[in-house]
């Protein structure tokens, strides 16, 4: 019993995968220092109320007790 091979070329798929990856670098830039300060604030904020909000539950399971839970 033989395998016989897919009717696609697969040269022709990694040539339009080249292609569309060469496109998007093409397209990208580095950001400003505006932007990029704007997207670390971001950032910085999310991973702050994060583990702001990861702290207040293990305060109150911790203390569950005291509370009367």
């Amino acid at each position: 019993m033989e395998i016989s091979k897919p009717d696609f070329k697969t040269d022709v798929l990694h040539e339009e995968l080249f292609r569309k990856y060469l496109r998007v670098l093409k397209l990208a830039r580095t950001p400003t220092r505006e932007e990029f300060t704007k997207i670390a604030t971001v950032a910085a904020a999310g991973v702050l109320l994060v583990g702001l909000i990861g702290f207040i539950i293990f305060v109150i399971f911790g203390h569950k007790t005291m509370l009367g839970f």
